[in-house]
């Protein structure tokens, strides 16, 4: 007997939800993790703008950038897209020290 492809076996369904509600939960410790991130560079804009420092560190950035590709080669995660993601948050940082040496 040929399936209908329009109904969904309730064990694929299962399965899909069960996935889901991985990759839901994966994404709330996602964004408690920066939050946490975000809290530590926060500290590091102001002692950095205690002590006239400038905001943009490059030579840290891209120690960073390159320990996070490795780890992203490591947990086989593609590093380009690591790198990206990184560079993101480092503009984020960034803006938010210029933020805070203005203030």
């Amino acid at each position: 007997m040929e399936k209908n492809n329009n109904v969904i076996d309730e064990s694929v369904r299962a399965e899909l939800s069960r996935l889901r509600d991985s990759i839901d939960n994966i994404d709330a410790a996602v964004i408690h993790m920066l939050a946490e991130r975000f809290k530590c560079t926060q500290q590091v804009g102001h002692l950095k703008a205690e002590h006239k420092m400038p905001p943009a560190d490059p030579s840290r950035e891209a120690r960073q950038i390159a320990r996070l590709r490795e780890l992203a080669e490591n947990a086989k995660l593609d590093p380009a897209f690591a790198e990206k993601f990184l560079n993101f948050i480092i503009a984020e940082v960034i803006r938010h020290h210029e933020t805070i040496a203005r203030a």
